[in-house]
């Protein structure tokens, strides 16, 4: 919670990369419960049904999930350390 002075009030950077995280983790979630969502929403299957495309999809959503969760880790930190000084 944050205090009188406004001094424990994360920076928007960290809730960004936060947001990122959880869209990043939403689009792996629907990815791997609805693949065909990809060619529905484009019009193309540039797999031809073999799946690469998906897996391909999850596996970099799943490095940027851990990217922004990693960024927004680092910013928690940082935060957390400046607010104890």
């Amino acid at each position: 919670m944050a205090g009188a002075s406004g001094k424990n009030v994360l920076p928007p950077r960290f809730w960004i990369e936060v947001a990122a995280a959880v869209i990043c983790a939403l689009a792996v979630a629907i990815t791997l419960s609805s693949p065909q969502w990809i060619e529905a929403v484009f019009h193309v299957d540039p797999d031809e049904g073999s799946g690469a495309l998906e897996w391909t999809v999850v596996v970099v959503l799943c490095v940027f999930a851990l990217g922004f969760v990693a960024a927004a880790g680092f910013e928690w930190r940082r935060h957390s350390s400046r607010s104890r000084a």
